[in-house]
């Protein structure tokens, strides 16, 4: 398998632990535009560390004890419930943020964040996070990133608010037929999703709803039929190209993002064969920056959104390359949940942890 290959390059491991850790004290000026997406930060960076199984032997005790206390600063409550809320970048001491309402966003990526860092939960309001996950929903079935149709509306926060009634166990707060109708009118004629009904399909937003409807509790019919299926499994599949990367719409190059939206597309259809593994993975590893962290492309800088989606991208099919490939290469990870974009092991704690408490 793949013998013909040119060797597949070591995945430089060092290197992209000491890059999420330094972005988990500060960011260079040239990322500032990630300033308002703080809390996500976190979840790229400490994710990184939990995928590469990292976390206990690279961080303190000190250390994840901070980072659990700087989410739980993050937590706002009010009329409308309770969630995370983006906050202030993660420093010894910490400032508020000048938004405090929560976000749908930020409270899915918190509830990640926390169980990599394995916290107990004990401090959160279920009821109230239910109450925050409704006001959220609009009247079409999408969701707002912050209550009363506050902020942006489109596909990320349906799949973060279906992500965290997943991680309560409640489906209670929503309408989950009107929400699932609502990803149904962003599906395309390609066969891939837009943001928005009308948009033009791209591969991030097709991950999300396709991630959604297999999220989604049962319901009175299928969520997808065999010839929907076979539609966007065809349209995913050409949007891997000859460098073994894959375009996030029809025509453009490759990125190590889609990378992961396009590959963990393919495992929820069951579809992971059908994507050449060792290309991908060349690809991936041909982002690499020479000091540590991920790119975008090659040539490019690196990034903690891009290092994360290209480990996550790399843990769901480096399983398929040969044992003597992994092994050489540090290409070897533990198995990954493409659904709510976590290792197993951290979602096992999350499921565990996060639903409430039945005596």
């Amino acid at each position: 398998m793949y013998n013909h290959r040119n060797p597949l390059p070591p995945l430089a491991r060092a290197g992209h632990i000491a890059h999420v850790k330094h972005a988990l004290a500060s960011l260079p000026g040239s990322q500032v535009n990630l300033d308002a997406s703080r809390m996500a930060i976190v979840f790229y960076c400490v994710g990184s560390l939990d995928l590469l199984g990292v976390l206990q032997d690279e961080t303190t005790e000190i250390d994840r004890t901070s980072w659990r206390r700087w989410i739980w600063e993050q937590y706002a409550g009010g009329r409308y419930g309770t969630g995370f809320k983006p906050g202030p970048f993660m420093t010894k001491t910490s400032v508020h943020s000048d938004q405090e309402s929560p976000h749908l966003i930020m409270t899915y990526t918190a509830l990640l964040s926390l169980s990599i860092l394995r916290d107990d939960f004990s401090r959160l309001n279920r009821p109230g996070v239910l109450t925050f996950v409704r006001a959220c929903q609009n009247p079409n079935g999408s969701f707002s990133s912050m209550p009363n149709n506050g902020g942006d509306s489109d596909l990320r926060n349906l799949y973060c608010a279906f992500c965290i009634c997943s991680l309560l166990g409640d489906w209670s707060c929503i309408d989950v037929e009107r929400a699932i109708a609502f990803v149904a009118s962003c599906r395309t004629y390609e066969g891939g999703y837009g943001q928005l009904p009308s948009c033009e399909a791209h591969g991030g937003t097709t991950y999300l709803a396709l991630a959604s409807l297999r999220l989604a509790p049962p319901g009175p019919r299928a969520r997808l039929t065999p010839a929907e299926r076979a539609r966007s499994e065809n349209w995913l599949v050409h949007n891997q190209d000859a460098s073994g990367g894959f375009r996030g719409r029809t025509g453009k190059a490759s990125d190590t993002c889609y990378c992961f939206w396009g590959g963990a597309a393919l495992q929820i259809l069951g579809a992971e064969d059908k994507l050449d593994a060792y290309a991908f993975a060349q690809f991936i590893a041909a982002c690499q920056f020479p000091f540590g962290g991920i790119a975008k492309a090659p040539g490019q800088g690196p990034d903690p959104y891009h290092t994360y989606l290209s480990l996550a991208a790399v843990a769901m099919y480096a399983p398929r390359l040969e044992a003597s490939a992994r092994r050489y290469g540090q290409w070897e990870f533990t198995p990954f949940d493409p659904l709510l974009n976590a290792r197993v092991e951290t979602v096992r704690w999350a499921r565990e942890h996060i639903p409430a408490r039945r005596f």
